[in-house]
This record gives structure tokens, C-alpha cells and sequence, in this order.
């Protein structure tokens, strides 16, 4: 996706909808909370920094939008709770929602700090904020768009993920791994919010020239583009926005300072994940047909009864063993 406008097409349909986002004070989630009350979206943020989201706020009212704010710590589940309920009492719904609160690499993982003698326990903050947080926020989303079906309007989960993604980032395991994790997280959850009508993507930026990204990562960078926060922020708009149900449980990356690019769902089952994706459909049709098999032993037993289904039981089952090759063999030798 090319132009920056394109980004915004659909952006008659964010208005008066209510969108939470995790981590707008700074950075990314700032920009996506602007572009988003720019058009007449409620917005509504969470973050520790609650002297920067109100700032967001104030700054969305002074351009004549509406907006909330609280302090809310994303590993903390009655702070999430808390966030949406803020959403529902100021507005009255929840519609979209960017799970976006995220940080860079906390500790030396593969330095181990040792206390007399042994390894001390590493710190896995870094997975609590990138991963476990970012699933409560789908969970507690998810509730408050519980039920919801209508084909007409705008329900969209959208997830901050990181090219770390798909190529893991040596010296960082626990930031690669939560955004790893964070792409595996929508695909599962996809058919589940397809049943719904709700709109599920992860944005996977290169690096974006924002605070939680070291200024020693950003000089050994020294003339490679990184990608522009509003360009991520235009790319999480149209992730959420998109009416073609079709681009649901997609990925959008950016790779550099250029186009938005959508990768098809389909393209995530090539070489080894094809392989896998062919025997998870054959688990999968099995287990519809075992329960189609069921199904119709109940309604036949319904309809002609116990005795009728036993002897046709026996029947189908003699025939199955008299047609494999071995067991007829043996009965000819007893014969």
C-alpha cells in the first residue's frame, strides 16, 4: 500500500466508534490515538505515563475530538479492567481496540547475574508487558465485544507486533520471543473473532525512530531508514478499518521507510508450516467427522431404536473387518 492518503480510506467508519489503545502517551500509540480522533473517533488510553496520556487527550479535544484517559499498568489486570470499563461509562462501547503497549529488552537474559555461586532468576518483565499484557487486553476487549454480529459495523483488534516477529533479534530472546508469540497469538484467536464479525491484525514495523529503541541500536543504524511513526500509525488505521473481512488475521509489515505491505494468510502456510497446516486440517476433519458419526448413531437411535442400531452396528461392523485382506485370509484358513 502505497500512498499515505490510502492508508486512511475507510476513515468515515471510525467515527463516534470508541477505540482503546495501551501504551498512547508516547511514541506510536500517541500518533494512532491522534490519527483516530482526528476523524471522530472516542478515544480512550492507558498508560503509566499519565501526565503524557493526558496531554494526548488534551490535544485530541483541541483539535474537537473526545477522549479518556488513566494510568494503567498492561501487566495489571484490574488496571485493563479498569481502562475498558472508563471506555463503556465515558462512551458507552468499545469497538476497536490496539493492543500496542510494548518495551524493549529489560535485563541480559544471556548474561546470567550470579548470587552466591548460582544463577539468580532472570527478570521476565519484558514477556509480562509484551505478551501476557497484550493478551489481557484481547481477553477483556474481546468480553466487552461479546455477541456482536452485525455485518454493517466495526469491531477490530489490532496488535502491535515488530519484525522481531519473524526474524528474532540477536541479544534480545525476550523481546523476540513476545513478538514471535504476539503474531502466533492473532492467528489463533482468528476464527474464533471471524464467528463474530470482529477484525483481528498484527502491524510489524522495523525499527521506528521512537524512545524504545536504544540510542545505541539507532547510531549503529546511521543511514538505514527507519520506518515513520505515522506511517505505522496510518497502517494499524487501515488494519482496523478495512470492511473486506477478507484481510482479517493478516499481518502488515513494514520493512522499511516505504509501503505498507499486506502478507495473505495463505502465504503463512508455504514449506514447513504447509506440511504442518495439511496434517492440523486432516486432525481437523477427522474430529468433524467422528462428530458426524455421532450424530447420526443418536438420531438413528432416536428414530428406530436400540435394537435396530446394534444389529446394523454389527452388520457395518463385519463387513469393515471381512473387507480388509488379512482377516479374510485368516477365515479362509479356518474354513
Amino acid at each position: 500500500m502505497g500512498a499515505y492518503d490510502q492508508l486512511y480510506l475507510h476513515s468515515n467508519r471510525v467515527k463516534r466508534k470508541v477505540v482503546v489503545i495501551t501504551g498512547g502517551a508516547n511514541g506510536i500509540g500517541k500518533e494512532t490515538a491522534f490519527r483516530f480522533g482526528k476523524f471522530g473517533a472516542y478515544v480512550v488510553i492507558g498508560d503509566l505515563d499519565a501526565k503524557g496520556a493526558e496531554e494526548v487527550i488534551a490535544g485530541i479535544v483541541e483539535l474537537g475530538g473526545q477522549g479518556a484517559c488513566r494510568r494503567c499498568d498492561v501487566t495489571n489486570w484490574d488496571d485493563q479492567v479498569s481502562l475498558f470499563q472508563l471506555a463503556i461509562s465515558k462512551f458507552g462501547a468499545v469497538d476497536i481496540v490496539v493492543a500496542n503497549a510494548g518495551v524493549t529488552e529489560i535485563g541480559s537474559f544471556n548474561t546470567p547475574h550470579i548470587t552466591n555461586g548460582a544463577p539468580t532468576k532472570p527478570s521476565f518483565k519484558t514477556i509480562e508487558i509484551n505478551l501476557i499484557g497484550v493478551m489481557y487486553t484481547a481477553h477483556i476487549g474481546l468480553y466487552y465485544m461479546r455477541n456482536y454480529k452485525a455485518e454493517d459495523s466495526l469491531k477490530s483488534i489490532v496488535f502491535t507486533g515488530s519484525m522481531a516477529s519473524w526474524q528474532a533479534i540477536p541479544g534480545a530472546p525476550l523481546y523476540s520471543a513476545s513478538k514471535h508469540a504476539v503474531l502466533g497469538f492473532m492467528r489463533s484467536i482468528y476464527l474464533t473473532c471471524l464467528a463474530k464479525n470482529i477484525r483481528v491484525a498484527v502491524v510489524h514495523p522495523f525499527f521506528v525512530d521512537t524512545a524504545i529503541v536504544p540510542i545505541s541500536v539507532k547510531i549503529g543504524m546511521a543511514g538505514i531508514p527507519l520506518t515513520p511513526v505515522e506511517r505505522v500509525a496510518g497502517a494499524i488505521f487501515y488494519a482496523a478499518t478495512d470492511p473486506d473481512m477478507e484481510t482479517s488475521g493478516c499481518p502488515w509489515l513494514l520493512p522499511d521507510d516505504g509501503y505498507v505491505f499486506r502478507l495473505a494468510r495463505e502465504e503463512l502456510k508455504e514449506g514447513v508450516y504447509e506440511m504442518i497446516d495439511a496434517r492440523a486440517k486432516a486432525v481437523i476433519a477427522g474430529a468433524r467427522g467422528v462428530k458426524h458419526a455421532f450424530g447420526v448413531m443418536r438420531d438413528l437411535w432416536r428414530l428406530l431404536g436400540k435394537q435396530t442400531i446394534l444389529f446394523g452396528s454389527m452388520v457395518a461392523g463385519a463387513s469393515y473387518l471381512y473387507s480388509r485382506e488379512e482377516v479374510r485370509e485368516s477365515l479362509r484358513h479356518l474354513l
